[in-house]
């Protein structure tokens, strides 16, 4: 499915909350990601952390192709310009990762691919900025400073955007907290789709736990 870089960011930005998953099993992954775009959440942070991820995501791309090409299939914990390029040629419409590398964000740049860097200083943020990164992720975002450090950034910088992952949870007390100071949207792991969901298998779970949680922005967001 052919999808532009400034789709994929408005889109990102409009649901709010980007689901960040991985598991070895391609079926159930299917499941999961089919859930969340049925909850509303068509892009997908597969996070590239187990064995032959890269294989998954490849069989999970190619199902979504033909079965919901409006599911935006992204790829996470990328560290280095190599991985990145492997996941692209597989469908990666957007690259997360837990760091900033240079390499990464010119690679992304080429290809018109959304880059979305782990930062987590004002240099950080202005050095991922001048790459060209729309959105920036700050990462772990409980531990780098949290709501507050969002909101001390956008003092001097209102033009930036931030993701953070990393001590988001999908309650109306954190969500509140994040978007108050000016995120544009979080990304959300274990808190979104639980342990307990995925082992019952209750993909109808994750799509109205998913679909609460967009709702839930929506409304702090006025919209």
């Amino acid at each position: 499915m052919a999808v532009d870089r400034l789709t994929v960011l408005a889109a990102m930005i409009d649901q709010g909350v980007i689901p960040v998953f991985y598991h070895q099993d391609v079926e159930v992954c299917r499941q999961v990601i089919q859930a969340c775009a049925n909850g509303g959440a068509k892009c997908i942070e597969f996070t590239n952390r187990g064995e032959f991820a890269a294989h998954a995501f490849y069989e999970v791309t190619r199902h979504f192709a033909k079965a919901d090409p409006s599911v935006i299939m992204g790829v996470g914990s990328i560290v280095d310009a190599p991985t990145a390029g492997l996941f692209i040629a597989n469908g990666a419409k957007f690259v997360v990762g837990p760091l900033l590398n240079a390499d990464v964000a010119k690679l992304c740049n080429r290809r018109k691919i959304a880059y979305s860097p782990g930062c987590g200083s004002a240099s950080e943020i202005g050095y991922a900025e001048e790459l060209g990164c729309e959105i920036v992720k700050v990462f772990p975002g409980g531990s780098v400073g949290g709501p507050e450090f969002v909101k001390a950034m956008l003092g001097p910088c209102p033009w930036t955007r931030i993701m953070p992952t990393g001590g988001v949870d999908a309650t109306e007390e954190s969500l509140t907290k994040w978007f108050k100071a000016g995120v544009s949207c979080v990304g959300i792991g274990s808190n979104l789709i639980t342990k307990e969901l995925l082992d019952a298998k209750d993909y109808a779970g994750v799509e109205k736990k998913v679909a609460a949680t967009i709702a839930l922005i929506r409304k702090i967001r006025g919209k």
